[in-house]
Parts: structure tokens; sequence; C-alpha cells
């Protein structure tokens, strides 16, 4: 290992710079200098190559010339200032100065995350840009951003799953120091940064990784993007090499607090190690005593991901939950076609989510015909990841619209109280806080060939949702590769004063999950639910076992008609010993933009407002 990373360039303390690369198909490499000078690497075992250029230096560009023939960027490049296609250039990750040692890190509890979209979070789409942005956001009640992937891909714009560099921040969105300005900062706000990113495939546009070997890939395994990546194959220890110092530089040399790991399920390995397990190990070692942030996504909602190393798990912090998403949304709009059919948005549904994390947990999934999850017994609730909008789900609603939109104004609220008071770790995507308008579509900068498949791809995956099938919707999807489509994504933050209601409501919910204990660091077993009606249910929030009740819960969510509610005969409802419940909080404050709610009285059968959510305290008679 050289110095602080393995592979690509690094600068040398006494001045030029080493480069690294493994090419094992090639049997001589060269390193082409923009200066046009150029080095013969010596060949190593395990088939790197390597040199020191004592002339180079940060800020250099270069290349790899293979086999006398065409050179091509470092698959391990730190910045490609023209783009995929052009020279890579050195960065001496070491100029910066860092101002956030006394930074603890982020680890998974008492969180709430922000997704963000670099490129449309502001108009600009810069990390300066949205550096100036933070302090708002920590303010509102945020405490991790987790940025949508940033390595480099091709194009002006795109949602950055398809990446190609992965060691390289896409330069749209500024150069490297300007992401590490981002990450510093948010940190001397009490932000932590955690980064999406994607070890599953790389983009079809700008891979030139089989220029070096062949052994990236490997075809005995069947990837749903392109072709998956080896790591449990002949040659594979270098692949898992790459995937490792990667997670590892973004801990180093970004002071990353975490990763989230994108489509785990198309991430093969049979390995002893699982790469996951390598990786997040690797993650944590390069950043030392800080806490972390490691958490996947799964869609066959595999737990192992979330269980320790010692219980032959993974190890990763949590899980995204996608089944509380299907539901809540169910719930807000009545509509379950294509993968939200297995779903009905009822009150036991939205309970056990919160209760158990996954609702599939070995059950038959009929919109797969087959099962579906593993169990989640022992897991703790802020290990679940839960949202009502994100990425995904708003573009696949074909016109990318937010849910606010197509939910009652009454119904969404509550969703959101619900979604923010859970014990679960809650996550807002970008704009949701104060109801942005505009939409989140599916946008990708390739060239003519790519763009007519992509376009074609997306069409035929929306073509599962019978409502967007019909011709007629189909011919106005809007062109992903359309700058226009980019543009109308881009958040309008003058929306925070005309959307007030809504930015209140999200920010009142905020400060009452961090202000109360309860509710910002629940405990295992912490929470009972119980259904009132067709519409409606309770939770109660337990303090503890020690406790006396004196500080329990209660979140009251109607989803349908008025509701009277005559206490008697649920336990939950039952107020701590010589205490009644006093009416703590409600989504129908005319602040929020409802119609109020009627005070309870312990005297009389409670009148709970439809569409609305209410919160109780306990309190001395």
């Amino acid at each position: 290992m050289l110095g602080r990373q393995s592979i690509g360039a690094e600068p040398l303390p006494g001045g030029g710079v080493s480069f690294r690369v493994w090419a094992p198909k090639r049997t001589r490499v060269e390193v082409v200098l923009d200066s046009g000078d150029s080095m013969n690497m010596e060949r190593r075992a395990g088939g790197y190559f390597a040199c020191v250029a004592p002339h180079a230096g940060h800020g250099t560009r270069y290349r790899y010339r293979l086999d006398e023939g065409d050179a091509f960027p470092d698959p391990a490049s730190r910045f490609q200032p023209e783009g995929p296609h052009g020279p890579s250039q050195v960065v001496d990750a070491t100029r910066f100065h860092w101002t956030d040692a006394a930074w603890g890190g982020a680890g998974i509890h008492r969180q709430v995350v922000y997704e963000m979209h670099t490129g449309t979070f502001t108009r600009e789409g810069t990390w300066d840009a949205a550096r100036r942005e933070l302090q708002e956001l920590a303010e509102t009640g945020i405490t991790i951003i987790e940025l949508m992937p940033v390595s480099e891909f091709p194009g002006r714009f795109g949602w950055g799953y398809d990446g190609v560099s992965w060691f390289a921040p896409f330069h749209h969105y500024g150069e490297p120091d300007d992401l590490r300005r981002f990450v510093d900062h948010a940190h001397r706000l009490g932000l932590g940064v955690v980064l999406d990113v994607v070890y599953n495939h790389l983009g079809p546009d700008g891979n030139y990784l089989k220029q070096f070997s062949d052994a990236y890939f490997t075809d005995r395994y069947e990837n749903e993007w392109g072709e998956a990546l080896n790591f449990d194959g002949p040659d594979s220890a270098p692949v898992r090499d790459f995937v490792c110092a990667n997670a590892a530089y973004w801990a180093d040399e970004f002071h990353l607090d975490g990763l989230r790991l994108d489509a785990t399920q198309q991430i093969f390995d049979a390995s002893p190690e699982n790469i996951m397990a390598a990786l997040a190990t690797a993650f944590r070692a390069a950043a030392g005593a800080r806490k972390t942030f490691i958490v996947g996504e799964n869609e066959p909602q595999h737990t192992r991901l979330a269980r320790p190393l010692e219980q032959g798990g993974y190890g990763l912090d949590g899980l995204w939950n996608d089944d509380f998403h299907h539901a809540a949304r169910v719930a807000a709009t009545g509509h379950n076609e294509a993968y939200y059919s297995d779903y009905r948005g009822s009150p036991q549904e939205l309970i056990s989510a919160l209760k158990y994390g996954y609702l599939f947990q070995g059950q038959r999934y009929e919109w797969q015909g087959k099962t579906r999850g593993t169990p989640a017994w022992g897991m703790h609730p802020a290990q679940f990841v839960i949202y009502i909008q994100n990425h995904d789900q708003l573009a696949n609603s074909a016109a990318g619209a937010r849910l606010h939109e197509i939910a009652s104004p009454g119904r969404y609220r509550a969703l959101t109280a619900l979604l923010l008071l859970a014990p679960a770790t809650p996550m807002l995507f970008q704009g949701q806080e104060f109801g942005a308008s505009n939409p989140f579509l599916f946008f990708a900068d390739f060239d003519s060939e790519l763009r007519k498949l992509v376009a074609a791809g997306r069409r035929k995956f929306l073509s599962q949702f019978r409502s967007v099938a019909d011709p007629e919707i189909t011919s106005r999807l809007p062109d992903p590769a359309d700058p226009s489509t980019f543009e109308r994504c881009k958040l309008d933050f003058r929306e925070r004063q005309t959307h007030e209601p809504l930015y209140r409501l999200h920010k009142d919910l905020l400060r009452m999950r961090k202000q109360d204990p309860v509710f910002s660091d629940p405990r295992p077993g912490g929470l009972d639910g119980a259904v009132l009606s067709e519409g409606a249910f309770v939770l109660r929030f337990f303090e503890g076992p020690a406790g006396s009740g004196g500080h329990d819960r209660l979140l009251l969510v109607n989803l349908g008609r008025d509701l009277i509610l005559n206490n008697g005969s649920e336990p939950l409802l039952a107020p701590p010993q010589d205490m009644c419940w006093r009416l703590h909080w409600s989504s129908e404050d005319p602040r929020y933009g409802g119609s109020g709610t009627v005070p309870f009285d312990e005297s009389a059968p409670w009148r709970v407002p439809g569409e609305a959510a209410v919160a109780m305290i306990p309190c001395r008679k």
C-alpha cells in the first residue's frame, strides 16, 4: 500500500507523484502527462504497474497509455475536469485545511436524514451553492445530509447512478475541495454527510475498466443494469481492494460520515467475507474514532445486511424501509397498482411497519410471486430509515409529482407527523420540508444512441403502472435527456415563505422530536399500537420499563372521517395512574393550514378530527 490509498495518483510529501494502477491484461503501461512527457511504469506483483513522476504535482493532468496504443483515464482518478472521457487530474487532498477536528461523527441513533441531489438542490447546482443552505437545514432540524451519487458520469446532468469514475467527484458540481468545504461546513453546523454509492454496476458511457482488466466484471451473475462486478471469482481480490479503497477514500479524504449502498441485491458475492462487510470495515477504519452511518437499500429486505458481524451479518448500521413508504403512499392516495398491489395502506400496516420494521419478513409477495424478506426481530427501530418520499418513488409517479400534491392536505399532514415522530430514522427528500411545487423526474444527459435506449427503458419500467401504460400518457412522459426536464426539478427556496404553513409543520415536529426524548431516543419494544377504526389508529410511546408511565406519549392518527372515540376497551388509551391525557399538538392547528382541534375532555368521548394526527401527553388530574 502506497501512502493513503493503494491505487491512483498520490502526491508525495517530498515532491513528485506516485502512480499505481491495476492492469493485468497489459504488458506495458505508461503514464502520459499533460506536458507531453511520459514514463514507463514498472510491473509489480499481482498485475499492478507503478512509477514516480518527479515533476508532476497537484493539478497535473495525465492518462495511462496501454501497450503503446490508446491512452485512458485513471480508473482511480481523483478528478475528471473535462468529464469521464478526458484526462485525469492529480489532487493533493492534504492541501485542504479542515476545521472539524472536534466532530465526533454521526451514528444511527437520533438522526433525521435529508436526501439531496446536488444538481437540483439549488439553481446553481454546485456544492458551493448548497453549502450556503446548510444552516437553514440545520435550523429546520435535519441532522444528516445524504447526497445522491457524485462520482463522475457523462453529460451535464443526471441522477448519478451511472457513475464511471468512482473516486472523482462530478466536475459540474465543483472541484474536490468544494465538496470538502461543504462537508467541513456541515460538520461545523452539527450536520453529518453521507454519500450514496453505487457498487453494483458502472454506467454504459465512459467506463474504461475493461481496458485495464476483464476481471473487474463477471458473467456468472445477471445484473439488472449491466455487467456484475466480480467480487468472488478469479482475480477478484484486486476488485475487492478497489471497492474497499473507494469506501475508505470517502471517509479519509472527504471526512464523510457514512455511505448509503445502492441496490445491494445486485451486489453478488459468495466469498466468506461479503464485500459489503469488507467495505464497511474499511470505511470505519478510515473514519477512526468517528461514529458512522452506513445503510443499505435492499429490495428483497434481507436483514442480514444490518446484523452484527459476530451474528453472521454484514455489519451495516441500517436499511431503507420501502414497506413503510408503500403502505403510507397507498394510505395517502388510495392507489395500489404495480409494486404497491400487496399493500392496503391500512392502520395495521402502518402500526406493524413501525413496530416490526419490515412488513414482509418471509411471507409471499404476490407482485413478485415469491416470498420476500427475512425476520427483523431484535433490530433497533432506528436501524430502519423510513420516508414518504424519495428520489425513486417521486420519479416513478411518471409526472414526478410530490406527495402533497396528490394527497389531501389533512391526510398529508397526518402522515408527516407519523413519519417525523416515529421511532425509526426519518428521511425527507429535498424540498419536502416546505412542500416544493417542482417535480422530481428521471433525467440523464446521454448521447443520441443511449438517449433513445434510456427513454425506451424508462417507458418500459413505468409501464408496470396501468395508469401510465396508456399510450396517451406514455407519449407525454418527459424526455430524460431534455435539459428542461432537469431544470424543472430545481428547488425554489422562495417557497419557504409562500408555503410557510407546511414548512412550520415540519419544523415544529422536528423540534418536538429533538426536545422530547420519548420521541427522539426510542428503545426497542417501546412502541405499541392499536387499530381504532377503519382509518384510525393509536400509537403509544412508552418511556421505559422502569418508568411510571408519566412520560408516555400517545399519537392518534386518523386518516378517515371524524371519529367519536369511546376509550373504554382499548388499554393503550388508558392514562398513567392518577393522570389524564392532555392535547399537546395537532396537525389541524390553523398555523399549519388546519381547521383547529376541539380540546379533549376525559369525562366525555373524544372527537378525533378526520385526516389528522394529534399528540397527547399525560398530566396530573
